[in-house]
């Protein structure tokens, strides 16, 4: 018979070894202070020398750290020192000091502290975000400087924007063109009874702001495929969509591909929902997703694009607040993974079935010929403002750069005119198709719906060439297309970015910064004084 002899064991390696146990449970996170000598002597029921007999032990196995005049601090556990702490624990309880081969390891696994990541060691009691300091991939100045732009306030956005600003993402632009209502306040965390009939997207800022003052907040009153300038975009890091109809995902898909940038959907129903991330030639977009039978039905140039529009924003999806915060979490959290450059997967979809409790990731196919794969070129930024520059100054402009064969592009539709067929009269209208609704399309005297004549190009035979960009739906700080036929220019309204993308809202300091440089561009002389568009970043268009 082979008698294995008796394992003695110090009292300093029996403490040694609880407070490794400690380390590999969790019970004492990298970065936290272990608590005062005399606690641990008071718990433990140990001298001081015995105590500190084991914290020395500690240290020399790259456990703990000793810091003069102020205590010990608990080490991250990593491959350097994993299997000294597991040989401390299990000393102490007098088990086997190395694993059998088939013996899964012990202890959390634990995504080791970035190399590059120096060591912080925040005041929990100061610092709002000092947990967040103990994950590995966090960067707190990439966070606090992110820009996300938040499409859509409602169930969805309301669990969003509250997510972005307690995990102090630093800038929050808020978009909504609804007013708050009762049956909001079953499903909107940010809404208060008091706040009918109030903007979404203001009280959603005023509520994030009050969150985090740390933050800062912003927000549109205003439609998104229409009022708010693709220079706003340019200026994201991230898009959150949180919308319920398809014409404004369009919208967004468009813009943040043109702008390059990724974006992040959402999509709620009862139970059920879905999230996905797009990045600009990273997989498929939405509009690669789309049916042709739903592409369809989103075109607004047909017999009656009044009432098509006027039915497409019509939607309301019933909803639950628990579906809202599960996709709303994903939403913001995938925004997160963005912002401190962690992999996502773009082009995919995470379907969540809360009938069943189900969650699955489906892959969509890119479009080989979808309209939205389209990257802008260089943008040329103007100091012009949306409100003084007319359509003159714009398409001078573009001919001092492409030639007198130039016009310009707009975004949305022009009506310019309504004629009725029964009266046969004609009345000048000259508004974007966003601003005309179907009842204005119907004539005055006989009640018949006019015919709408469109346009989208400004070509310089037009008799408004006087009109100002504003005046004709071109939103603050947008960027215009122009081309000769062969290639593609960009301009961008630069003079409208102090008012246009601000943050200021609801800071203590006061109103947003004034806009400076207002310039109204009157003569060809002027024109050359213009920054010109350099031949790089040109678009060609197809033969």
């Amino acid at each position: 018979m082979k008698i294995q002899p008796i394992a003695h064991k110090t009292l300093s390696e029996t403490v040694a070894g609880k407070l490794a146990a400690s380390l590999l449970d969790g019970s004492l996170l990298p970065g936290m202070q272990l608590p005062a000598e005399r606690d641990l002597m008071a718990q433990l029921g140990v001298s001081r020398a015995t105590l500190r007999e084991a914290l020395k032990a500690l240290e020399e196995s790259g456990l703990i750290t000793s810091r003069p005049n102020v205590g010990w601090f608990a080490n991250a556990i990593d491959e350097r020192n994993v299997a000294k702490a597991r040989e401390l624990m299990h000393a102490a309880d007098g088990k086997p000091t190395v694993p059998a081969a088939n013996e899964p390891p012990t202890g959390p696994l634990r995504i080791p502290v970035a190399p590059e990541k120096p060591l912080h060691i925040p005041n929990l009691h100061t610092d709002r975000l000092g947990t967040f300091e103990f994950i590995s991939w966090w960067e707190r100045e990439k966070v606090q400087n992110a820009r996300v732009l938040v499409v859509g306030a409602g169930a969805l956005g309301n669990d969003v924007i509250k997510n972005l600003a307690l995990m102090g993402v630093g800038h929050i632009y808020i978009v909504d063109f609804d007013t708050i209502e009762a049956a909001n306040l079953s499903r909107s965390v940010l809404f208060r009874e008091s706040d009918n009939n109030r903007s979404k997207a203001e009280v959603a800022a005023a509520r994030a702001k009050a969150l985090n003052p740390q933050i800062h907040v912003q927000y549109l009153n205003g439609d998104v495929t229409t009022q708010l300038g693709l220079g706003v975009f340019r200026r994201m890091d991230v898009v959150i969509g949180c919308l319920d109809n398809r014409e404004a995902r369009l919208a967004v898909n468009r813009f943040c591909y043109w702008m390059n940038k990724p974006w992040v959907d959402g999509a709620i129903q009862e139970l059920l929902g879905l999230a996905r991330v797009f990045v600009p030639g990273q997989g498929a977009c939405y509009e690669c997703t789309l049916t042709e039978q739903a592409l369809r039905d989103l075109s607004l140039r047909y017999s009656c694009p009044l009432l098509a529009r006027q039915n497409i924003l019509l939607g309301k999806v019933p909803t639950t607040p628990t579906i809202a915060s599960i996709i709303g979490g994903i939403q913001s959290q995938e925004a997160l993974k963005l912002i401190n450059g962690m992999p996502v997967e773009p082009g995919k979809v995470i379907h969540y079935n809360g009938m069943v409790n189900e969650m699955h990731t489906t892959a969509y196919v890119a479009r080989e010929d979808c309209e939205s794969h389209w990257t802008y070129g260089q943008v040329t930024e103007l100091p012009a403002r949306a409100e003084h520059t007319t359509l003159e100054d714009m398409l001078r402009i573009a001919r001092a750069d492409l030639g007198p064969e130039a016009i310009i592009e707009l975004d949305q539709e022009l009506i310019t005119s309504l004629k009725c067929s029964t009266c046969h009269t004609i009345e000048q209208v000259l508004k974007p198709l966003s601003a005309v609704s179907f009842e204005a399309g119907h004539c005055p005297t006989c009640g018949n719906l006019r015919e709408t004549e469109l346009t989208h190009v400004i070509t310089g035979e037009e008799n408004y060439l006087h009109r100002t960009l504003s005046s004709v739906g071109v939103p603050p700080l947008h960027i215009l297309r122009a081309h000769n036929g062969q290639e593609y220019r960009f301009y961008e309204l630069t003079g409208d970015l102090p008012e246009a993308l601000h943050f200021h809202h609801f800071e203590q300091t006061g109103a947003p910064a004034p806009a400076r440089g207002r310039v109204r561009i009157q003569s060809d002389e002027h024109v050359k004084d213009l920054p010109k568009s350099p031949a790089q970043g040109r678009v060609k268009l197809h033969e």
